[in-house]
């Protein structure tokens, strides 16, 4: 796909001359005279990169580099003028110009300037590509039913804020597959996501790996050490089941999610950190907090939006695309090239109990594959408990016809 150059110049003689000369190395052109109509091009992304003048009628060129600032993807902005000098190609860069060129243009000087800056669209698309691929993978994984819908549009409403969220479901519906979503959603994908999970951290260590230590903090503490809040700054924190927590934890838990600061532990200086924090449960945390197990405060400070998911149970017609999902997982780890799964052995799959939810049906699939030397999974290749429920299923059914 060829680039489209948006020329910001107020002299249209010089504008239709760089777009002439533009228009026949392959570009699309878009000339505009002011900085009204670049701000308008930029903000309905019309444009992959823009040679701004410094000089236009309505303002100065350069302040459109402080203005896009905020934009998750800016254009590669070429900021061209007759008025140039160090100071302000320096002042142009450090705003984010990808480069500076002055007038005359030279045209080859522009050539280079645009191959550098067609790598980066370039670079850009490929990014948007793969991030939409996984966008539709994760589709496929929390499926279709009306449900999973509302859960999908909770959890990019999440990732656009930095809104603490609490996601309950049975154990293997995929709490922390939907964390990690929201995680790579968000604009903090390429921050940490560090995950805690509470059950595996001893209570009496817990405040050292959660907020860290000084020397002499405690009787073995010889060095300073951050803690896993400190190192997730301006990422996630995933509080993997913490209903698993003792109430005294929960009340230091809370203290970091109202403030967003600590201590480390034997430490005065107080640490501010820019997290969002995910926590999930198995557990209903209602009834933990009736029966005092749990602390109210810190369940309403987690639950400013509450994702539950369903149990696989819930929505079967999900279960044939997310069979499907792991087949092509499975193919590309396995080095397999199974394609099908039968009518019969589907239909096992489908009414079925997955007391383990999605987890149990991925490993069952794995399961199937590694049995399977065929083209199509088939009944013989699943688990013996899947077969034996769909036998007695059909057994019944018939049994029902007969009378």
């Amino acid at each position: 796909m060829a680039l489209t150059i948006l020329i910001v110049e107020d002299e249209e003689n010089q504008r239709h001359y760089v777009a002439s000369y533009l228009n026949s190395r392959g570009y699309e052109v878009i000339g505009v005279g002011t900085l009204r109509e670049a701000r308008e091009h930029i903000q309905k992304e019309t444009a992959d990169v823009v040679l701004l003048d410094v000089q236009l009628p309505d303002g100065y060129g350069p302040v459109l580099l402080e203005e896009t600032a905020y934009l998750n993807v800016r254009p590669p902005i070429i900021v061209i003028t007759a008025y140039g000098h160090i100071e302000m190609a320096v002042d142009a860069m450090k705003n984010g110009a990808h480069d500076f060129i002055p007038k005359p243009i030279v045209f080859p000087q522009l050539d280079k300037s645009l191959q550098r800056a067609e790598e980066i669209v370039k670079m850009r698309r490929e990014l948007a590509h793969y991030r939409n691929q996984q966008r539709q993978e994760d589709d496929m994984i929390w499926g279709k039913t009306a449900a999973m819908e509302r859960v999908y549009d909770l959890a990019h409403r999440a990732a656009t804020s930095s809104l603490s969220v609490l996601i309950t479901g049975e154990t293997g519906t995929g709490k922390e597959l939907l964390a990690r979503a929201i995680y790579k959603m968000g604009p903090r994908a390429n921050k940490m996501f560090t995950d805690i999970p509470f059950p595996n951290i001893q209570p009496t260590v817990f405040e050292s790996e959660l907020f860290g230590h000084e020397p002499g903090g405690f009787t073995s503490a010889d060095k300073r050490k951050p803690g896993l809040f400190e190192v997730a700054d301006g990422g996630i924190i995933f509080l993997d089941e913490i209903a698993t927590t003792t109430v005294d934890i929960q009340a230091k838990l809370l203290r970091v999610l109202e403030e967003r600061s600590f201590r480390r532990v034997g430490g005065t200086n107080l640490i501010r950190v820019d997290v969002q924090f995910i926590a999930a449960s198995n557990r209903d945390l209602q009834t933990m907090i009736r029966e005092g197990l749990f602390r109210e405060d810190l369940y309403y400070r987690l639950k400013v939006l509450d994702l539950h998911l369903p149990p696989l149970r819930e929505r079967r017609e999900d279960i044939p695309d997310l069979v499907g999902l792991f087949i092509r997982k499975g193919n590309m780890r396995m080095a397999k090239n199974i394609s099908d799964v039968t009518p019969r052995a589907m239909e096992a799959l489908v009414n079925f109990g997955w007391k383990g939810n999605i987890r149990e049906l991925r490993n069952y699939i794995e399961t199937a594959m590694v049995l399977c030397d065929d083209a199509s999974i088939d009944l013989p290749h699943l688990p013996i408990e899947v077969v034996d429920h769909y036998k007695k299923m059909k057994a019944k059914r018939k049994d029902a016809e007969e009378r």
